[in-house]
């Protein structure tokens, strides 16, 4: 039986030189002449404001996954979008090419909005009251030196989208360039077969226009452990071609 595969995207940060290698190990000294507070009121009023920026863009939005399993074939889908703005400003979202080989999974409904909602800002003014964000350490990666917060939301209410996982925030202007973890939401009943499971994935974000920092790549290589038994999936998600409309909402 084919599951159905929730492939949910964190919020997400940091530029694509920033990976796994490079990374120094995690230092539990506190911030120094900074307070932990000011440190996440000052990241919050970053992504407001990157978040009301990325409203006004267009891009690509490029994805792929591998999904193989005992007893299957190993399979690929891919799915290339451009996400645009009609005469009213309103976004809309054209496909310019889709194609699976899948066998080990299906792609649902929530599959493509999560594949739409990854790079959600979700740790705003607005919403960081909704969360508990918690001072875990400092990183050095590569040449940046990170700031680094365990997030978990407060709770979760039916029908709205929470992050939890882990951010990690640059020192010197405060503002997430890189995390790692998922989507949740309250789990609803699903029909029988139907099993929605989320990998952690993890995003980074470069610099677009020489001031804003948007998602543009995000990676998940993960293990699934369905009922039915497990599939490894490898998630590729690109966001590419930002360019600034000439409008305002």
């Amino acid at each position: 039986m084919i599951r159905n595969l929730v492939l949910v995207f964190c919020v997400a940060l940091s530029c694509p030189a920033l990976g796994s290698q490079g990374e120094a190990p995690l230092v539990n000294d506190p911030p120094k002449g900074v307070s932990i507070p000011n440190i996440i009121q000052s990241f919050a009023a970053k992504e407001k404001e990157f978040k009301q920026a990325r409203e006004q863009y267009t891009y690509t939005q490029d994805v792929t996954v591998r999904a193989s399993c005992r007893g299957g074939q190993p399979g690929v889908y891919h799915l290339i979008v451009d996400v645009t703005f009609d005469g009213r400003g309103n976004q809309l979202e054209r496909v310019k090419g889709a194609d699976s080989t899948l066998q080990c999974i299906a792609i649902s409904k929530e599959d493509l909005d999560g594949f739409r909602d990854q790079s959600l800002l979700l740790l705003t003014t607005d919403q960081i009251q909704d969360y508990h964000i918690n001072f875990v350490g400092q990183q050095q990666q590569d040449n940046m030196h990170f700031y680094v917060f365990d997030v978990a939301p407060v709770t979760v209410l039916p029908g709205k989208q929470y992050f939890e996982g882990r951010i990690w925030v640059d020192s010197r202007d405060f503002q997430i360039l890189k995390s790692h973890g998922t989507i949740t939401t309250r789990r609803e009943k699903k029909r029988k077969g139907q099993e929605n499971l989320f990998p952690a994935v993890t995003t980074w974000r470069e610099q677009i226009d020489g001031r804003y920092w948007f998602p543009t790549y995000s990676r998940a290589n993960d293990v699934l452990h369905f009922s039915s038994g497990d599939v490894q999936i490898d998630e590729v998600v690109k966001l590419t071609n930002y360019k600034a409309i000439g409008h305002s909402k």
